[in-house]
């Protein structure tokens, strides 16, 4: 198995702050060093046993998107890659530890929103659709499944939360209120235009991208820039298309495989309490869901 690392220790930067995933650390006044680790979160609690090359397969799988759908491709949004070498801003010593794993990133003011878009009804926004016959307040047509492909993609937004908290649902109006009608039209419409564009490039390697959120930012002259990671398992649905029959929950290539063992994991021979620490992963665990990142990119990629 490929040796994991759970948490970066670089001394040659100051340390910005450590995310559920990524170790953020400031490279002068205007860039960022973002490593992604091999944690695991699951229920906002983070694992204490890491996924041996999860944090690189991230890194691979959200360079690959940049490329996609950044300027080198078919150029929807700026991103906040700056291209140069992560290895070049640390000392030898520490390079182990950032290869592969890390990207060198403008130093943006984050927009405290998750433009969250969805094509297809799954986990929450399916209960959601069965009380209400709407998701986050967008009004759906009757008639729809677990799973069913959505008429069009659908905006749904939310307030990034504390670490350790959950996001919570937003209306575009609160948005508008928060970021301004200029900006929080801005982050609808590219977050959409990036889904669709996405989607269909998936879909074409047998992969349903069900939903997903994107992260933006603006730079010094008030550009919304996409940031952060990008259509990652973390941060995205993935079905498998060969797999997908409206009305089930498809398999996904993402940490659903963890979800499910913890909600049957003991502690002390009682249910997990997901407020407590988390129960230690067995092995299986570690290997199956790093299986299901792999395949992930392996699909993607090749």
């Amino acid at each position: 198995m490929t040796s994991a690392l759970h948490t970066s220790a670089l001394n040659s930067l100051p340390l910005l702050a450590r995310g559920k995933v990524r170790d953020n650390y400031a490279v002068g006044n205007d860039r960022i060093l973002m490593v992604a680790s091999d944690r695991i979160s699951a229920f906002d609690v983070i694992m204490g046993e890491p996924i041996p090359g999860k944090g690189a397969l991230l890194t691979q799988l959200s360079l690959f998107w940049f490329d996609q759908l950044g300027p080198k491709g078919l150029n929807i949004c700026p991103i906040h890659l700056t291209g140069e070498a992560p290895e070049s801003v640390v000392s030898e010593a520490e390079r182990a530890q950032v290869t592969g794993r890390s990207m060198l990133v403008q130093r943006l003011k984050p927009i405290p929103v998750e433009a969250v878009v969805r094509g297809y009804l799954a986990g929450s926004g399916w209960k959601e659709y069965q009380e209400s016959r709407s998701v986050c307040g967008v009004p759906l047509p009757e008639g729809l499944m677990n799973a069913s492909k959505l008429p069009e993609p659908i905006y749904t937004p939310a307030a990034k939360a504390e670490m350790g908290e959950h996001d919570e649902n937003i209306t575009f109006e609160q948005t508008v209120a928060m970021v301004g009608a200029d900006v929080a039209a801005q982050i609808r419409d590219k977050a959409i235009a990036l889904y669709k564009a996405a989607a269909e490039i998936a879909l074409k390697k047998g992969i349903i991208i069900a939903d997903t959120k994107f992260e933006f930012g603006l730079d010094k002259a008030g550009t919304v820039v996409l940031m952060d990671e990008v259509l990652t398992p973390d941060s995205s649905r993935y079905w498998p298309l060969e797999s997908y029959v409206v009305g089930q929950n498809p398999p996904s290539y993402d940490k659903q495989f963890l979800r499910d063992w913890l909600e049957t994991a003991q502690v002390s021979g009682k249910a997990w309490d997901k407020t407590a620490p988390a129960p230690r992963l067995p092995k299986e665990v570690i290997e199956k869901t790093a299986a299901k990142y792999q395949e992930a990119l392996t699909r993607l990629m090749g």
